[in-house]
């Protein structure tokens, strides 16, 4: 797909640093519209989509009042092969802004140290040097928070995807999670096991497990809060699952992998067979 052409327009400058991540995860991370407002709060207050393919997408967009405010048409073109794309604001708040990525391999053994470029288009030039270093200094700043919270959500799925590649075989079908008297009620306790990873906690005055992976992507369930209807909300593109059956309430996706029986034995609670 061709990106938007940057004649005629300005250039500001550009913000570049170094992510410990491979092209394949941030090529991933550019076509995820969906993690926008919950993975960047300060960025993004809400996302609709419009259209989307291998070409990229287009979305509505309502930023927070920290940003701006106010509405935007934003439309992200992908030159997928040369690990570059585009976004556009082709109505609202900053119309007529243009920010293009280029990502490159750093050439690390395993892949996954790559460089980011990012440059900033602005249809007109600022009025005044003091105006345009301004402007600059708030883009790379909104880039440097935006390339810090990607960071941590690429790392986490990398990091589920190697879990997963690596099997369960040599994890336990069966864990003992201490005495019952000892346990925290306030706490979560991980258990990675054979049959899955999940996560035991208590809730509705009895002890309970769910699956600790959201289905969708991969995302981390371990912390997430149980709200009063029984659901739980993914961190990276808020799906929701029921616990008592694990489907996600608009059938985005998968249910939860059922979790293992909980049990007692000697004061003890067991998760597995």
């Amino acid at each position: 797909m061709t990106t938007h052409s940057t004649s005629g327009l300005h250039y500001l400058g550009n913000y570049v640093r170094d992510i410990p991540v491979s092209l394949s995860r941030m090529m991933e991370n550019a076509y995820d519209w969906e993690h926008l407002p919950f993975v960047h709060p300060s960025s993004f207050a809400s996302i609709d989509l419009i259209d989307e393919g291998d070409w990229g997408w287009r979305c509505r967009t309502t930023l927070p009042p920290a940003a701006g405010g106010g509405e935007q048409l934003v439309e992200l073109l992908v030159d997928k092969p040369n690990h570059y794309w585009a976004t556009t604001v082709l109505q609202g708040t900053g119309e007529g802004v243009q920010i293009h990525t280029q990502a490159t391999d750093k050439g690390t053994p395993d892949g996954r140290q790559i460089e980011v470029d990012v440059r900033f288009y602005l249809p007109q030039a600022p009025e005044t040097a003091e105006q345009s270093a301004m402007i600059l200094g708030y883009l790379q700043a909104q880039y440097q928070t935006l390339y810090d919270e990607d960071a941590a959500l690429m790392g986490a799925r990398q990091a589920a995807l190697d879990d997963k590649k690596a099997g369960t075989a040599a994890l336990p079908s069966t864990l003992d999670l201490g005495p019952v008297s000892e346990l925290d009620p306030d706490a979560a306790y991980p258990a990675n096991m054979k049959q899955g990873r999940f996560v035991v906690r208590h809730y509705d005055n009895q002890w309970i497990a769910h699956s600790a992976v959201c289905p969708h992507m991969l995302g981390p369930l371990d912390q997430a809060v149980i709200d009063g209807d029984g659901q739980i909300t993914c961190p990276w593109h808020a799906y929701q699952f029921a616990l008592d059956d694990g489907a996600e309430a608009k059938g985005r996706c998968g249910a939860l992998l059922a979790p293992p029986p909980l049990r007692e034995v000697d004061g003890h609670l067991f998760i597995g067979d």
